[in-house]
């Protein structure tokens, strides 16, 4: 290789370090992250007491913010998963509040957020939510559920202009460019993030090769269908320019959230949760389109040349995705759309072999999958031990046959992927790794999780050129300090890979991160 070395050439010399593919994160919330990065973030820290200092330092700082604004804390440090209303009055009792938690599934407010929201003890739950209540009062308790968070946000919450949307996709951009990750497949695109991505990309200012999700708004139902037509088209037809470039935001694909979370018990499920002390609850969770609606919509997208990406997380919901793709199967016939089911938590034996029947990629979320107290409190209880047996069922759909993605569900949980491709191999947290492992039958090799992160990630994209090292490829590369390849470093269930540090990313053949900088 040294007859290639130039006058210009730059070599990096990396003793002990290896080359892989770029990493794509097949789900992931870039904008929403990047926008938390620059606002109130309680990502990380530890409990109420740490969530109420932050909240108290950052009102401070920010006096001349109408709301308070952010996002990140998790349910596990809560009773029952739900804080309360009066614990932020505390800090912040003259301006509203309004925090999403880490999974963007609920939101905590403070009474001056329920009160300028108009939400009281008579205000019904929506059909998509839940608005949580005192047991004695009856009075909103300060927690809101899924439609009823977002019903809040999208009519009470000052949201965010162009300029600020573009700062923080610029912000994520930078964060998972020093992670490795040189495209992605953003989750959830709006109207309002597709128009920052898109003035990125004519800016020559969007380095990663991002695909849109559009975002299914499920009380429009089929008459979107022209709308997400017409935004696929202009998305494409701006992002052609840059395609040659291995960049661009390209809006081919539609998400469609058929349920919840297991931890709020909007998880759809085949039979009901437990109450969590060995009886049925008689709540079975959400699924927010009808069966039948649901393979009627995914039908018609599968007509109109759109790839579909499921969020399902209950058995329930991953079975009626399934049905739905083959309903459209049946409609239309095989074709290229790659669809693909993301979280596929809890997954019934009879529907594994579905996945590679129907090519349908697994979407997997492998952080997700190891031991914790918010799975072992407020989940496993409720499913069952049984059921829980039948979380996060990795290595029976791969020798099923079924094809591997792996995103981060970023800021939902960690963006980086060598912590992500550590639980795949392990089951176990990288901070505890003495932890027993998380049902370590479902581990899968450093080989296949690394395909997953890369070559799985890039087929999801529809991207040829990405997700593997070859002459003729785009240079989309990732240099390590540590080979996490190398005899004896993954042995028995030790596999410390996210002790491994990237020194540089190469997006396109442009350098994009560089540690030494």
């Amino acid at each position: 290789m040294r007859d290639l070395v130039g006058p210009h050439t730059r070599v990096i010399e990396s003793s002990g370090g290896l080359v892989v593919p770029g990493f794509q994160d097949s789900h992931v919330h870039a904008p929403f992250a990047g926008l938390d990065r620059r606002r109130l973030s309680l990502h990380g820290m530890k409990g109420r007491s740490a969530y109420l200092e932050a909240i108290a330092t950052y009102a401070q700082r920010h006096r001349a913010n109408s709301w308070i604004v952010g996002g990140g804390w998790v349910a596990e440090h809560f009773p029952n998963g739900c804080p309360r209303k009066e614990d932020l009055d505390t800090v912040v009792p003259d301006r509203p509040v309004f925090l999403f938690n880490g999974d963007l599934h609920g939101a905590w407010l403070n009474s001056r957020a329920l009160e300028v929201a108009g939400i009281t003890k008579n205000t019904p739950d929506p059909v998509d939510g839940r608005i949580e209540r005192d047991s004695v009062t009856g009075d909103p308790s300060g927690t809101l559920q899924e439609g009823a968070a977002y019903w809040v946000n999208d009519y009470f919450v000052p949201q965010p202009q162009q300029e600020e949307w573009e700062a923080a996709i610029l912000n994520a951009q930078r964060y998972l460019h020093s992670l490795g990750v040189t495209g992605w497949q953003d989750a959830w695109v709006t109207p309002a993030t597709q128009t920052a991505y898109e003035s990125l990309t004519t800016q020559g200012r969007l380095t990663a090769r991002v695909v849109g999700a559009l975002w299914w708004d499920r009380k429009r139902e089929m008459e979107q269908l022209p709308e997400l037509l017409e935004r696929r088209e202009h998305g494409i037809q701006l992002a052609s320019p840059m395609a040659h470039l291995g960049s661009g935001f390209f809006p081919t694909s539609v998400k469609i959230m058929t349920d919840g979370v297991l931890e709020n018990f909007t998880g759809a499920l085949l039979e009901p949760y437990c109450d969590g002390c060995g009886g049925d609850s008689g709540r079975q969770g959400v699924t927010y389109l009808d069966r039948d609606l649901l393979a009627y919509a995914v039908t018609e997208l599968d007509t109109l040349g759109f790839q579909v990406h499921f969020h399902a997380i209950g058995d329930r919901a991953v079975r009626e995705s399934l049905d739905a793709v083959s309903r459209a199967r049946s409609s239309n016939g095989k074709n290229d759309r790659r669809h693909h089911i993301a979280h596929v938590q809890v997954v019934q034996p009879d529907d594994i072999g579905r996945f590679s029947e129907l090519e349908v990629v697994a979407n997997c979320q492998t952080f997700w999958a190891q031991s914790a107290s918010e799975r072992d409190d407020l989940t496993i209880p409720f499913l069952g031990a049984e059921r829980a047996r039948l979380q996060f069922p990795f290595a029976t759909l791969l020798a099923s046959g079924t094809r591997l993605a792996m995103g981060s569900d970023w800021a939902v949980t960690t963006a980086d992927p060598l912590e992500q491709l550590e639980v795949a191999v392990t089951r176990t947290s990288p901070q505890d790794r003495d932890h027993s492992p998380f049902l370590p039958e479902q581990r899968i090799s450093l080989d296949d999780a690394l395909d997953a992160f890369t070559a799985g990630s890039a087929y999801v994209n529809h991207d040829d050129q990405g997700g593997h090292i070859m002459v003729g490829s785009r240079a989309d590369l990732v240099l390590l300090d540590t080979d996490i390849f190398a005899p004896g470093f993954v042995t028995g269930h030790s596999a410390p890979i996210s002790d491994a540090r990237v020194q540089l990313t190469m997006a396109g053949g442009s350098v994009v991160y560089d540690a030494e900088s």
